[in-house]
């Protein structure tokens, strides 16, 4: 096990982890909500990847944060856009031989297809129609581009 070592660590509070080869990690996840983002990956205890998951770290950026770390996957921008509906101050870093390849943060997206459920029983995406589902992403929850119904809470039950 080695020490993470990032500015926001204290003395006597640092987090042990392992470090990975290649990968994903996922920081700045909004405290409690790491194991929706396990979920929104589709990460099940009979997948392959080693994985790391740590809740309720000490930041000095977010009073407290999540941190998921994911060996030999690299996300897909459908996936990185799932995480940023429900966690939009997340950073993305991609990790390659032990180093920081490339770090970002995730961006919400207006139009957000095929990642989500209509709440809607009688909408045409929830019919056997050949209908990708569609939302419009708005500052108070998505809106089904179809039905206009609307998702304001409980997003990660919606989330295909």
């Amino acid at each position: 096990m080695k020490h993470l070592e990032t500015p926001e660590n204290h003395a006597n509070e640092d987090l042990l982890v392992r470090r990975i080869k290649n990968g994903t990690v996922i920081d700045h996840i909004k405290c409690g909500e790491a194991l929706n983002v396990v979920k929104i990956l589709g990460i099940t205890g009979s997948t392959t990847e080693a994985l790391s998951i740590a809740t309720n770290v000490i930041s000095g950026q977010m009073g407290k944060k999540d941190i998921v770390k994911l060996s030999n996957r690299e996300l897909s921008k459908e996936e990185v856009n799932r995480i940023a509906l429900i966690s939009p101050n997340a950073t993305i870093n991609i990790i390659r031989n032990f180093k920081v390849y490339q770090k970002k943060g995730v961006e919400i997206p207006t139009l957000i297809e095929g990642s989500v459920r209509c709440p809607n029983p009688g909408c045409i995406s929830n019919t056997n129609e050949p209908i990708t589902s569609k939302f419009v992403v708005l500052p108070n929850g998505l809106r089904c581009f179809y039905c206009d119904s609307m998702i304001t809470k409980d997003l990660t039950s919606h989330i295909i």
